[in-house]
């Protein structure tokens, strides 16, 4: 697929962000995407979400064409959105109002989603009353408890401390794979793509295209920290070093 954004103003070129962009993620599958800054990354992301539509091609879902936002779609930013007047409950039934269900199921439905985060005691709490690390959780939950058959993540610890990173990832790969979710990862972090991916795709600078896909080949996905410390890992992590051409925007 392609899309094209128009020119501001008269005279002003096409910006094409993707270019010929095709690729499968298979069921259960986790697939990360890393690329340069302003590759068209989080566009991917808008398209494959039903959030934007492409100028060429199409996203298909289980074999059905995208044409917008599906309740099967879970799509979690960096910033977690969760809305201040609302307690962490209540938050996590928003997703669900507009399902087919009534007071009392979404209120279970949110409790098991908080239970299985460890955020059950935090639930009549305010947003402003939780950590960094606390409301991506609550933001994850939010995510899982509509459902989703994908999920899709936008640098979702970019903006937390490393220790809060680390204990977050493997929090998060440990339900992603109890849970059997095929989720889809943009990061800029080259070890956390190798940590928490089965397969990892490469983007070109803009127009992005996908220019390498690699099979991480590592177990344990659901711990993270344990794939780090293997030879492989280190090896994938210095070929994207090297694939991103890392040194060279570093020297420049």
């Amino acid at each position: 697929m392609t899309r094209h954004y128009p020119g501001r103003g008269s005279g002003t070129p096409i910006l094409t962000a993707l270019r010929n962009l095709s690729f499968q993620v298979n069921k259960g599958e986790f697939v990360a995407i890393v690329g340069p800054s302003g590759c068209g990354k989080s566009t991917l992301l808008n398209l494959v979400a039903g959030l934007d539509r492409p100028s060429e091609g199409s996203v298909a879902l289980n074999g059905v064409q995208v044409s917008g936002p599906s309740p099967s779609v879970g799509f979690m930013l960096q910033k977690d959105l969760l809305l201040p007047w609302r307690t962490v409950v209540r938050n996590i039934e928003f997703g669900l109002e507009a399902r087919n269900l009534s007071k009392a199921q979404r209120r279970e439905r949110a409790l098991q989603e908080l239970k299985r985060c460890r955020l059950t005691e935090l639930a009549d709490r305010y947003p402003h009353q939780l950590s960094g690390g606390q409301r991506q959780r609550a933001a994850l939950a939010r995510t899982l408890a509509i459902d989703p058959g994908l999920v899709l993540f936008d640098e979702p610890f970019s903006a937390l401390d490393a220790q809060t990173k680390l204990v977050l990832q493997r929090s998060f790969a440990a339900m992603i794979a109890s849970s059997g979710l095929t989720t889809l990862l943009i990061t800029h972090d080259l070890s956390e793509a190798v940590a928490m991916s089965d397969r990892i795709l490469v983007m070109s600078d803009r127009p992005g295209r996908i220019v390498e896909e690699i099979d991480v080949g590592l177990p344990n996905r659901e711990v993270p920290m344990d794939r780090l410390g293997t030879k492989r890992a280190n090896e994938i992590i210095a070929h994207l070093f090297h694939a991103l051409h890392i040194d060279e925007r570093i020297d420049a």
